[in-house]
């Protein structure tokens, strides 16, 4: 027979290990099912420097995986189990208990349920990308920048994640040359300062990757000016034979499990109420996987905890 819980949290970065600590704080029977490994995007990220508390250069600020495992503990310490390595296939979510299968064939019960499943990285959709993933083409600066040691590099996309990304990959790479689709940056005005007083950085405005070319290895790009529909093929330094795109245009929401399930907005983002319950009572969703101004750490713990203060008040209601 299924485990019963008072909730389950369906991922584990930090909108849902938030989550689980503030119910296992209120003495909630909690459980996270996390698909692959705790963290989701932060996981990746070298340093948390915007994270109130950790005072940036101090030489004191967290990695992402570092700061992971903090809240894992934490959760952990009141009573959250915390689950890796379960896929969950298929959601029962009417009525008052809820059931969450997974793809081992486990089955849990629960009186309400937190969506985390976050968000993956947007493709840039053009030929060659995904022939070339891994090798030359990435999302992660954190993950592949070391293989680019004296190489020139190319950030595709001008917002924080790619500015931020950029300045930490020319720590590595001899060049960073940042292609935007915008005739400026949309980044923070320190980030875009940061950028701007970085030798290795350069610019290519209005225009947008339209091609990657390869054999084995990304070899040339085809890129299109936005204005004047002009292209132009960069290729890679005839000693170097490669050079590395990193792809930094925002994010596509995991929500396939809830289609059908749930209302999602125009975007494939679960809609949420002021108290961030989704369209079905008892279900819950938090962080990067509802629409948001804000798509930081911070904005996602908060979302956690908003998110467990109205599962309480719901699985009270429900023991009642």
């Amino acid at each position: 027979m299924a485990e019963m819980y008072d909730v389950v949290i369906i991922g584990g970065g930090p909108a849902g290990l938030t989550s689980a600590l503030y119910n296992s704080r209120a003495r909630l029977k909690t459980l996270v099912l996390e698909k692959t490994k705790l963290g989701g995007q932060i996981a990746l990220t070298h340093e948390i420097a915007n994270f109130p508390g950790a005072i940036e250069g101090s030489g004191e600020e967290p990695s992402g995986a570092e700061l992971i495992a903090r809240m894992a503990d934490q959760a952990r310490k009141f009573g959250a189990e915390i689950m890796v390595g379960k896929e969950v296939v298929s959601l029962d979510l009417e009525g008052k208990v809820k059931v969450i299968k997974c793809q081992d064939g486990s089955e849990f019960q629960c009186y309400a349920v937190i969506c985390a499943n976050g968000a993956e990285p947007r493709a840039i959709g053009c030929p060659g990308e995904e022939d070339l993933k891994g090798k030359g083409v990435s999302y992660c600066a954190t993950c592949d920048g070391a293989f680019f040691e004296d190489l020139e590099v190319y950030v595709v996309g001008g917002g924080n994640s790619a500015v931020e990304e950029a300045l930490f990959l020319t720590t590595f790479a001899r060049k960073v040359t940042i292609i935007q689709n915008l005739s400026e940056l949309t980044a923070s005005a320190i980030a875009v300062e940061q950028a701007e007083n970085n030798p290795k950085i350069d610019y290519i405005f209005n225009s947008v990757v339209t091609e990657i070319k390869g054999d084995g290895l990304v070899e040339s790009m085809v890129i299109k000016n936005v204005e004047t529909e002009e292209t132009q093929l960069i290729e890679a330094d005839e000693e170097d034979g490669t050079f590395g795109i990193f792809v930094f245009i925002g994010y596509v929401p995991k929500t396939d499990l809830y289609q059908g399930k749930l209302t999602l907005n125009d975007w494939g983002y679960l809609e949420t109420t002021d108290s961030l319950e989704t369209s079905m009572s008892g279900v819950f969703a938090a962080g990067d996987i509802r629409p948001k101004l804000l798509r930081q750490v911070v904005t996602a713990t908060g979302d956690g905890a908003t998110a467990a203060f109205a599962v309480q008040r719901y699985v009270e209601k429900m023991k009642s």
